[in-house]
C-alpha cells in the first residue's frame, strides 16, 4: 500500500510538472525552410504576424522546451517571436512567470532581419550559482540569469568559470561583429534536438550557444545587472 501511494505521489507531481506546448492562434501558414528562429522587433524588422504559441508547466530541461516550441513555430512557418505577456484587467502587464507564458510568432525576410553586434551574453546553468571571472573581476550567475555587455573590439575578454579544471576562453570582438552567446555550466546539456545550427557542444564548462536558443533563454532568464 505504501508503494502505490509513494508511486501515485510521483505519477502526480510528474504531471504538475510536466510542460506542453500549445498553437493557440493560427492566422497565416507561411511556407519557407528557415532553420533560424530569432527574437525580433515586430515593427522595427517589418514582420509578418503568424500566430501565438502558449507554453504551460515549468521544466528545467531549457533545451527540450525549446524543441517543442521551435517544432510548432515550423509548423506554420515562423522563424521569429516577441514575449507576449499576460495582463491584469486593467491592462498592466503580468510578471514573467516561466511555468506559463506566450509567444508570438512571426515571419521575417532574412533582408529585414536585425543583426545584434557587438555584445557579449553569458547564461547560467538552470540548477546553480555559478561563479565566473571576467577580465579578473569575479561575478556570481544566479540561476536562469545572464548577463549582457557590450564588447569593446580593442579589449581583449579573458572569461573563466574560477574552478581548478574549469573552462577559460579569450574573446576579442570586432567592430559590427555578431553577438556572442555562452552558457557556463557544469552539467551535461543535450546536444541539438530541434534542427540544424543548434546548441553548439564545447569541452569544459563554457558553452557557446546558437543565437536562436540563446535569444529563447533571454526571454525565459532574468537579466542580470553588472557593474
Amino acid at each position: 500500500m505504501k508503494n502505490i501511494i509513494i508511486a501515485t505521489a510521483v505519477l502526480f507531481t510528474q504531471f504538475l510538472s510536466a510542460q506542453n506546448v500549445y498553437l493557440n492562434k493560427v492566422e497565416k501558414v507561411n511556407d519557407n525552410k528557415d532553420k533560424f528562429f530569432y527574437k525580433i522587433n515586430e515593427k522595427e524588422e517589418e514582420a509578418m504576424y503568424l500566430g501565438e504559441l502558449e507554453v504551460q508547466g515549468f521544466s528545467r530541461d531549457d533545451a527540450s522546451v525549446f524543441s517543442m516550441i521551435y517544432k510548432k513555430a515550423k509548423e506554420i512557418g515562423a522563424n521569429g517571436f516577441t514575449l507576449k505577456p499576460f495582463q491584469t484587467v486593467d491592462g498592466t502587464n503580468v510578471e514573467f512567470n516561466p511555468s506559463n507564458y506566450r509567444l508570438n510568432l512571426y515571419y521575417v525576410s532574412q533582408e529585414n532581419l536585425v543583426l545584434p553586434v557587438q555584445q557579449i551574453y553569458l547564461f547560467a546553468s538552470s540548477e546553480k550559482n555559478q561563479k565566473i571571472s571576467i577580465n579578473n573581476k569575479d561575478y556570481i550567475l544566479s540561476p536562469r540569469s545572464y548577463i549582457e555587455m557590450k564588447a569593446i573590439p580593442e579589449v581583449i575578454y579573458t572569461i573563466s568559470t574560477k574552478k581548478l579544471l574549469g573552462s577559460t576562453i579569450k574573446l576579442q570582438i570586432k567592430p559590427n561583429q555578431a553577438s556572442q552567446y555562452f552558457q557556463v555550466s557544469s552539467a551535461k546539456i543535450k546536444s541539438n534536438t530541434y534542427g540544424e545550427g543548434g546548441i553548439n557542444l564545447k569541452t569544459g564548462d563554457i558553452i557557446g550557444l546558437e543565437r536562436s536558443y540563446a535569444e529563447f533563454l533571454s526571454v525565459i532568464y532574468q537579466k542580470q545587472a553588472i557593474n
